[in-house]
């Protein structure tokens, strides 16, 4: 939610929030995608249609987060977890519950 701040010449509304991530919950893991280059190598600007496209078709993410149950399971996971927070992984394209907040793709 938003909270006034006077200023010198005008009220505004700042959003205290804007940088508040979800949380990983159960057996969920939070899953931060790479923003995708704006332009080619050459300089070519990209479309908006490629850059989306190139978000949601990506095989890499960085874990952020971790909920309380991943892994728990001990005949699933017998060697314990896959991953970790901090680690970059690799998952298949077009996988996963997606999410986009202040415009970043989750």
């Amino acid at each position: 939610m938003g909270v006034i701040e006077p200023t010198k010449k005008k009220i505004k509304v700042v959003d205290k929030r804007k940088d508040e991530k979800p949380e990983a919950k159960e057996d969920r893991i939070l899953i931060a995608l790479p923003e995708p280059e704006d332009r080619t190598k050459g300089g070519i600007y990209k479309t908006e249609t490629e850059i989306h496209t190139e978000e949601i078709a990506t095989v890499v993410g960085f874990v952020l987060k971790m909920g309380e149950d991943c892994y728990d399971d001990k005949k699933k996971f017998p060697s314990g977890a896959w991953c970790k927070e901090g680690d970059w992984i690799v998952f298949r394209a077009f996988t996963g519950t997606r999410l986009k907040i202040h415009g970043k793709e989750f």
